[in-house]
């Protein structure tokens, strides 16, 4: 089973208003609510692509509740913990808007709210933890986003010495310590990207090449495979098995960015879990990531085919 883990899911409110002003009251034009987090994206595109998971994290209040409805109508059943103090963030992006010449909406710029979430408590936390050992060998576990002020700075770490002996496959989306701290317990996949990837070594990295080579520094460091997405201009996988994979992205016009990485990392699991192949992942990790981002929704199964014939034709 794959288990995914988002420690402050939210509810993800987004709001388009007509030329925001500021000082004013605004009316919307168009609005939209989702259940939010870096793993439960993950956990939404697994089953758009016909993969079955489990997302885990805490939820709090009727928020939480929400969180939790709103996953049941993509039949996603989550094994959160629900916790007694505060409410699971809203967080709110607003969009202002302007009318093209072609009469179509043009986003102008972008604001995001993001709520604080709510307090933990150490039995609440040793709950999650008696649900980690539950996990099994063969299992996968996706590890991704931030941690909470409320919680240890170490718990990635944490998590992973506690199943270091389990021989589960756990894949990391962080940044900078939260990564680094990890790679003395192997993880089976790590996705910064080369943003991320040249603050690790306090370098500009400019082309694939550069990348190719901090991402065998990562591996030398205790990485098994290490995904790095560099936006418009593609992605690079170093694998296990000693070979490099690079590509251009694929073409389409971005709608939404919010997503991409965590549907990248959605898609390398599938394409490993199906085909057992680290080249098949690599491209299916691509293409799922970028039918995300040519989409105002998660990247679905047919959209994620159809790049994926162009881009290896």
């Amino acid at each position: 089973m794959i288990y995914t883990v988002t420690f402050n899911p939210s509810l993800d409110y987004i709001v388009g208003v007509d030329s925001f002003q500021t000082g004013r009251v605004n009316r919307t034009c168009e609005e939209a609510i989702f259940p939010g987090g870096k793993g439960i994206n993950v956990s939404i595109v697994l089953k758009n692509l016909g993969m079955e998971s489990v997302p885990m994290g805490f939820i709090a209040g009727f928020t939480g509740e929400e969180i939790r409805r709103l996953l049941l109508e993509y039949d996603i059943d989550g094994g959160f913990v629900h916790v007694k103090e505060g409410i699971s963030r809203i967080n709110v992006k607003l969009r202002s808007l302007a009318e093209t010449e072609n009469k179509e909406k043009k986003v102008t710029e972008e604001t995001e709210i993001n709520g604080q979430g709510p307090v933990i408590s150490e039995q609440e936390l040793e709950t999650f933890y008696q649900q980690l050992d539950q996990l099994k060998k063969g299992d996968v576990l996706v590890l991704a986003g931030s941690i909470p002020a409320v919680l240890p700075s170490t718990l990635y770490r944490d998590i992973m010495a506690r199943l270091e002996k389990k021989e589960v496959l756990i894949a990391v989306d962080a940044t900078k310590d939260l990564l680094v701290n990890v790679l003395q317990y192997h993880p089976f996949l790590i996705k910064p990207n080369n943003y991320e990837l040249g603050e690790i070594f306090g370098v500009d990295i400019r082309d694939k090449d550069e990348v190719i080579t901090y991402a065998g520094k990562l591996q030398e460091m205790g990485a098994r495979n290490v995904l790095v997405s560099m936006a418009g201009d593609g992605a690079v996988l170093a694998a296990e098995d000693g070979s490099f994979y690079k590509t251009e992205a694929p073409k389409g016009k971005v709608r939404n960015s919010v997503g991409a990485g965590d549907s990248m990392v959605a898609g390398f699991i599938y394409g490993y879990l199906t085909e057992k192949s680290y080249e098949k992942a690599f491209y299916y990790g691509v293409c799922t990531g970028s039918a995300s981002a040519f989409s105002e929704k998660l990247a679905t199964k047919p959209e994620v085919e159809a790049l994926l014939k162009n881009i290896q034709s």
